[in-house]
């Protein structure tokens, strides 16, 4: 029978102030009990993650639960596992973490984050609940919470939990920018008036770029839109100063996709995989949720959100050792890669955010636009779908959102003439494709969606290799989660509010547009 040790109260004290030295000296007195051992390496894993030394984390806390399968620790090792892209592994702890779920905040808090992170909201939400419950007074709790309902479509639930923290913490810039987004806002009800306040004395950095972005997008709900661009201008500005961007390192990467091409085509693709996972692709905000709950819409369907599965499929592939998962480096090395034993990798970590295998699923990340060659050659019934919308309302929309400012992949979003200069290559690219793989990408264009539902959607689903179904064209019902800034917009029918906003603003996005004629992209 498993051991049940005690929890050490103290250890969690000392890892919480971060005094991970403490940790350690407390782990070594509880090796010296008996039943203290398990606790001993759940101490020692933590504080190793804690230092980054991940590998020696799993380690620890996998011998902590050979001796006492504790639910605090199968949550922690679940997330520990996401960190080093182990997602089936995760999503195994999960499930024997449900058999006796922790009894702390923090333990169902943790569970909560991970089946986040593995796209499962509905397991998610429970979780949160638990650690609401467990620690009503703790925000961030609350707050993974409310973002899980937002994502849910539970807007009023959501609205109500991000209430309660600002009225606790009224400076919570996190709490500020998700409440902005749930629903669009209007002159008789908005916050706009709260976050000139707060924003005014937001300290620089992640919080200042979260209230300004609040604002801005409240602004323009409630038809400042003029005012909310040029505060959005300044706001952006102030970050792309502080970043060390350079656009030649972006355009390296899309020359080697093209440089690959040639010896991907010619790479082995041995026992090629028949599943047809459906793939969309294109520039951020172009559509690619809209086309993406289109398609969820389908009985035999199913969405997956987007996916680091293709992108970390290929790293592997390519055994380069830089930290960048997508680099010039390792386009190139996966190349030579057996193209097959890629689609086999991608299918195999995509299948732990699958809930329902019997389906085809799609993956809507739209930097899969890179691998499109590999994925024509590693999934040969793979069917890609590309979004296509007008130069200047993207460009437009890339830089009025704001993408993971952790990532660098986004550092060209805070530029109007950065995202033109991303623009132009992403449209070479996709002429690339056009010449190399005829037939194999469906461009897909925002605008004739939005003009013509049924018989783009139609088109859509053709080229899928789907029937028809009247479904598609409710998809503002589908119950399914929604992850991504366009989660309010997608529950609502197909609106044109978004086609041509670019000319209210021409002045402001005259830089980007004579970019783009200088390139010969016609904006007209």
């Amino acid at each position: 029978m498993a051991e049940a040790p005690p929890l050490s109260a103290a250890g969690r004290a000392a890892l919480e102030r971060g005094d991970f030295a403490a940790a350690r000296r407390l782990a070594a007195a509880r090796f010296a009990e008996v039943s203290g051992k398990a606790e001993a390496h759940f101490l020692l894993g933590m504080a190793d993650a804690e230092t980054g030394r991940v590998a020696n984390a799993i380690a620890q806390i996998e011998q902590a639960i050979a001796i006492a399968p504790h639910g605090e620790y199968r949550a922690q090792l679940a997330r520990l596992y996401t960190l080093v892209r182990r997602d089936g592994d995760a999503a195994a702890m999960l499930r024997e973490a449900e058999a006796a779920p922790p009894a702390d905040a923090l333990g169902r808090d943790t569970m909560g984050c991970v089946y986040a992170r593995l796209g499962d909201h509905d397991a998610a939400l429970p979780h949160f609940v638990a650690a609401v419950e467990l620690a009503p007074g703790n925000d961030r709790f609350r707050y993974n919470q409310a973002a899980t309902l937002s994502f849910l479509g539970r807007t009023e639930e959501a609205e109500a939990a991000l209430e309660l923290i600002l009225a606790r913490a009224p400076d919570d810039a996190r709490a500020h920018h998700l409440l902005a987004g749930l629903r669009k806002q209007t002159p008789a009800r908005n916050h706009v008036a709260r976050l000139r306040v707060v924003h005014g004395r937001s300290p620089p950095g992640r919080d200042r770029l979260l209230t300004g972005y609040a604002l801005v997008k409240e602004l323009e709900d409630v038809g400042r839109g003029d005012e909310a661009l040029t505060h959005l201008a300044a706001i952006n500005a102030a970050h792309r100063r502080a970043l060390a961007y350079d656009r030649a390192r972006d355009a390296a990467i899309f020359d080697a996709a093209e440089a690959a091409w040639p010896l991907v085509a010619q790479a082995p693709a041995t026992d090629a995989t028949a599943e047809a996972p459906i793939l969309i692709i294109g520039m951020p905000r172009t559509g690619t949720t809209l086309v993406d709950r289109i398609l969820a819409s389908h009985p035999e369907v199913e969405s997956v959100g987007e996916l680091q599965a293709l992108p970390l499929a290929v790293k592997a592939a390519s055994r380069t050792r830089s930290r960048n998962v997508l680099d010039p480096e390792t386009m190139m090395a996966a190349a030579h890669a057996d193209a097959a034993a890629i689609g086999r990798d991608y299918l195999a970590r995509a299948a732990h955010h699958r809930r329902n295998p019997a389906r085809r699923f799609v993956d809507k990340f739209p930097g899969n636009l890179f691998y499109a060659g590999i994925v024509a050659r590693a999934l040969p019934n793979a069917r890609i779908v590309c979004l296509r919308r007008h130069p200047m309302d993207t460009i437009l929309a890339n830089f009025r959102n704001l993408f993971a400012t952790g990532s660098r992949y986004y550092d060209y979003s805070y530029d109007l003439v950065d995202i033109a200069a991303y623009y132009a290559r992403f449209d070479r690219l996709m002429g690339f494709w056009r010449t190399a793989l005829p037939g194999r990408i469906l461009e897909l264009r925002y605008e004739a969606l939005v003009a013509d539902q049924e018989g783009e959607s139609r088109r859509l689903l053709a080229h899928c290799g789907l029937g028809w179904t009247e479904d598609c064209l409710d998809f503002h019902t589908h119950a399914g989660a929604v992850s991504t800034p366009s989660a309010a917009q997608v529950r609502r029918p197909i609106y044109r509010d978004s086609v041509a906003r670019w000319k209210q603003h021409a002045e402001a996005l005259g830089p980007a547009r004579t970019y783009l004629e200088a390139q010969g992209i016609a904006v007209d």
